[in-house]
């Protein structure tokens, strides 16, 4: 199947426990180009919310997520897909959230 150029899709990002606390905001809209990974997505946040989010949520330097923390596309922990480099598709659901820790 042959993609125009340029064709958008949207996919929603929903931001959960402490990681709320960085973005000060629950969810975002994201328009991204088709053929995006997982990790470019994660990049566009970074980039929106800056230093607070790069240095306790997700290095995209490294492309990796801190290790207090997880994403899960359409409710698949990443981990269980293909990673930082899961394919993502029109419509998708991100959820990013810190991992639960007790004591």
């Amino acid at each position: 199947m042959v993609v125009a150029e340029g064709q958008k899709m949207k996919v929603k990002v929903h931001y959960l426990s402490l990681v709320k606390s960085f973005t000060k905001t629950g969810q975002d809209e994201f328009d991204l180009n088709q053929d995006v990974a997982l990790s470019d997505l994660l990049c566009d946040v970074a980039e929106k919310y800056g230093k607070p989010f790069t240095q306790e949520v997700y290095d995209p330097t490294k492309k990796e997520m801190k290790s207090t923390f997880v994403t899960m596309v359409n409710g698949v922990l990443m981990d269980q897909l293909q990673g930082i480099n899961t394919p993502l598709k029109d419509g998708d659901n991100i959820i990013i959230m810190s991992l639960m820790t007790g004591g």
